[in-house]
């Protein structure tokens, strides 16, 4: 059957909006099908997948196989021949390996046929991205593809992002709107910068941009969707939701020369603790899911890093998949006790207490012969934290749980953590969350249960988690203070020196002194060698540790300005 033809005025485009899983070739290719035939149940003349949807983004040095390659692009041809029924075309991402090198494209499907290739001119090679790694840019500038008769400019994801002006190509080359497929990550307050950088476009072609971006967690990173579309005169046409899988069609008619979006939908966008905590629970479900764990365990110690990852676990998988395990010795307080009851109570989720007295005891008698002589002190405290993660870890073993880890971002950048110990675990929900963030986080949660959640309402996370002084309990009355600095301070330094890269005598004049802010660069950069051998998390500031700032282990370097 020949494809549908669309009034030449009107053109209705559905962005697929969806959660591929990378190397899931064959669902990923299902969940294609199912999105053009809702679709086409909508009326839609078009599908608007996003970047390397086929694969699964990114897909890093997979790509390299030539098997895979070349199961995606069969996976694509198999969707070519679908649309021989004369619904709705379709653009959809792919990597081709074609003469000119292996290539992040597109392919534009309609009639029973490819009608189209495109590849990605500009390859990021910053932050998360490494694509210059596996692809090769694009030999040419992409010019506009016809498809029904109509003129469509498909520029890739950093295609608008970077300076190669391929979008005022497109337009000088007859393109009448620009639909951009999208693999761009979230961290807080990207959607204000999405839109701004294509409004910038917007300026620069004078069409109208439709910007569809992926969906859910991969390893570190979270795509969270809210898709959009700006007019030609700047102004918002529609907003897709975010952290939402959808299909939405969105309804364009020719005005003039131009087009113009006169029916879309129009989603609210969370505010910041909403969209992190958003972000967190989505990374630890997907993560969870496309692993294929059944459920998972962690440690519940009755301070608030166990209590918001509990929370979240709940949310994210639901309680009957979730199992918290106190193990106190002789420092753990009453107040913890029963802070880490309450908390497990409140969540619905399944708890267990393993006192590790003996075990703990069983280590310093073996080691006694070793350590005569020598005064208690840190090797003692962490050996009660490493007994922690071998029972967490032998329970994992046992039951087939991946084992939640718990370190905030704060902890993890001053080495505030035992490696072997509470650093044990398969993967971190807050690991690029400083600690007053998870102070917000843990307010905002007991107020608000995030669409999505599978936890119950109301308070989750008791007040006297919130409220106490933070402690690892390894000696009699320790705080987290008694070696750092106060949390407040501690993240702001932080933050300048990790997202900001700022000098010290810069991080001074803000009101911070010397010594601390030396004291805390040193601790992070000595503490490297702890975060390379730690579990991935989420990322959800501009700059997290692993895929974002990649710091030597030896390192000599300290800022002495």
């Amino acid at each position: 059957m020949p494809p549908k033809s669309a009034p030449s005025d009107i053109l209705r485009i559905a962005t697929a909006q969806l959660n591929p899983v990378v190397g899931d070739v064959a669902g990923n290719l299902a969940k294609a099908r199912e999105a053009r035939a809702d679709a086409a149940r909508h009326g839609a003349d078009l599908v608007l997948f996003t970047e390397l949807f086929i694969a699964g983004y990114p897909p890093e040095d997979l790509v390299l196989k030539p098997a895979f390659v070349e199961a995606c692009e069969t996976a694509v041809q198999a969707l070519a021949d679908d649309t021989k029924d004369g619904g709705p075309g379709v653009i959809i991402g792919v990597p081709l390996k074609r003469k000119s090198g292996l290539h992040n494209a597109i392919m534009v499907l309609d009639g029973g046929k490819v009608i189209a290739e495109r590849y990605k001119l500009d390859l990021p090679n910053y932050g998360e991205f490494d694509e210059k790694r596996v692809f090769q840019p694009g030999p040419d500038m992409p010019g506009p593809v016809n498809f029904r008769g109509i003129r469509i400019g498909i520029p890739i994801c950093e295609d608008i992002w970077g300076e190669l002006d391929v979008c005022e190509t497109l337009a000088e080359s007859g393109a009448e709107i620009l639909l951009v497929p999208n693999g761009s990550p979230y961290y807080r307050g990207k959607v204000e910068v999405r839109h701004q950088v294509v409004i910038r476009q917007v300026i620069e072609s004078g069409l109208p941009i439709l910007y569809a971006n992926q969906l859910g967690g991969q390893d570190e990173l979270v795509f969270d969707g809210a898709s959009f579309a700006i007019q030609a005169d700047k102004s918002l046409a529609f907003q897709m939701s975010q952290f939402e899988e959808a299909v939405s069609v969105s309804a364009w008619k020719r005005e003039g020369e131009g087009w113009r979006c006169d029916d879309g939908p129009m989603s609210r966008i969370p505010e910041k603790e909403e969209a992190d905590y958003r972000a967190c629970m989505l990374g630890l479900r997907d993560y969870v899911n496309k692993n294929g764990f059944r459920n998972v365990v962690l440690g519940l110690s009755g301070g608030i890093d166990s209590a918001i990852c509990a929370a979240l676990a709940v949310d994210a998988l639901g309680e009957e998949r979730v199992r918290c395990i106190m193990m106190p010795y002789r420092y753990t307080s009453k107040d913890s006790l029963k802070d880490a009851e309450d908390c497990a109570r409140a969540l619905g989720c399944r708890y267990d207490i393993v006192p590790i007295s003996e075990p703990v005891e069983g280590f310093s008698n073996a080691l006694g012969q070793l350590f005569e002589g020598t005064a208690e002190g840190v090797t003692e405290e962490n050996l009660q934290s490493r007994t922690r993660g071998t029972i967490l870890m032998a329970v994992s073993n046992k039951f087939g749980s991946m084992v939640v880890t718990t370190g905030n971002k704060s902890e993890m950048s001053v080495g505030y953590a035992t490696l072997y110990g509470d650093m044990n675990g398969g993967f971190n929900p807050i690991k690029d969350v400083y600690k007053m963030q998870v102070y917000a986080l843990s307010s905002w949660r007991n107020t608000t249960v995030p669409p999505g959640a599978l936890g119950p309402s109301g308070e989750v996370i008791p007040q006297n988690i919130i409220d106490k002084a933070p402690s690892a309990e390894l000696r009699p009355d320790q705080t987290d203070q008694d070696s750092l600095p106060p949390y407040p301070v501690l993240d702001d330094i932080l933050e300048c020196l990790v997202e900001g890269e700022m000098s010290v005598d810069a991080i001074v004049a803000r009101g911070h002194e010397r010594e601390t802010v030396h004291r805390v660069e040193h601790l992070l950069y000595i503490a490297e060698y702890k975060r390379r051998q730690a579990a991935p998390g989420v990322k959800i500031t501009k700059k997290n540790f692993g895929r974002d700032r990649r710091y030597p282990i030896t390192n000599r370097f300290r800022d002495r300005s």
